[in-house]
């Protein structure tokens, strides 16, 4: 069986992993701060916004696949996993302002519907209830 949500979300993922490397290390070349943040805000908040993508997508793409594998997923199952990938680019843009920022709160509120969803619908895929 091959998982195609899953290894298109899978290769979204890896690249937006990238592109907020690339982020993230153009502050710290740009400021010369080798490890850690330098005290650098700018570079403190790249990082939490690419840490915090890497802390929660492994959850998204292993349900995603859970789900897949089971017959259950469809359109339903790309679409929510694009949504993800979205809010987590309004989140990495939402995490450069100093002050609060929608696309941040978006970004959240996203990730965690998103994840809260999956992880409800994997429950009642097990039990036979969907």
């Amino acid at each position: 069986m091959i998982l195609q949500t899953t290894l298109s979300l899978a290769a979204a993922a890896a690249v937006l992993n990238f592109w907020l490397a690339v982020r993230t290390g153009k502050v710290r070349f740009g400021s010369k701060v080798w490890h850690g943040d330098g005290g650098n805000p700018i570079l403190l908040q790249r990082m939490r916004a690419h840490s915090n993508y890497v802390e929660n997508t492994p959850f998204v793409l292993i349900l995603i696949a859970a789900i897949e594998l089971t017959g259950k997923g469809g359109t339903w199952l790309a679409v929510v996993g694009s949504l993800y990938m979205l809010a987590r680019v309004a989140h990495a843009f939402g995490m450069d302002k100093p002050e609060q920022s929608p696309l941040r709160a978006v970004g959240f509120i996203t990730t965690v519907l998103v994840l809260l969803g999956l992880s409800a619908m994997a429950v009642l895929i097990a039990l036979g209830r969907f």
